[in-house]
């Protein structure tokens, strides 16, 4: 699997594995009727790395890196990740995650914060923890998942 900067002509194979997800609505805290113009500017903001996992010819997965926070909670990093559904349990959210630390510990940050993790989605919360996240926090109901009703949500953390 290669993982590569993502680039503006690659968006329309991003939006087709992210539109699922935001439809869903149960991983991520977006509007599940968020256009593909507000998606857009969420994952490619100017401020964000973004990268792809690519196999075979094939976008797998993509991942968005940028600083937490401004000013003085700069130095701690955040990131989003989505697998194309075709590809969920192949490895490409781990893969993605170490790419994402290796990167943000070179751009010199110094710690990887995920701020809301939803609790229900468990392999997500257990891939985190299997890459040596910790929960700090679990902010109770804060998730309103279609399915399951108010499901907690994690903070988590890791140094760099």
């Amino acid at each position: 699997m290669e993982i590569r900067a993502a680039g503006e002509a690659d968006w329309p194979a991003i939006w087709a594995m992210f539109e699922p997800i935001v439809r869903e609505g149960e991983t991520y805290a977006l509007p599940r009727d968020m256009d593909e113009a507000a998606a857009r500017g969420y994952w490619m903001a100017p401020d964000r790395a973004v990268f792809l996992a690519i196999e075979d010819g094939l976008v797998l997965g993509s991942s968005t890196i940028h600083p937490n926070q401004q000013g003085g909670g700069a130095h701690v990093a955040n990131a989003g990740y989505i697998t194309a559904a075709a590809a969920r349990g192949r490895g490409v959210g781990r893969a993605l995650c170490l790419h994402s630390l290796d990167y943000a510990r070179d751009a010199g940050f110094r710690a990887m914060q995920f701020n809301f993790v939803v609790s229900s989605n468990a392999p997500a919360v257990h891939l985190w923890e299997s890459i040596g996240f910790r929960v700090l926090a679990r902010l109770p109901g804060a998730f309103e998942h279609p399915r399951l009703g108010f499901v907690d949500a994690l903070l988590m953390w890791k140094d760099l």
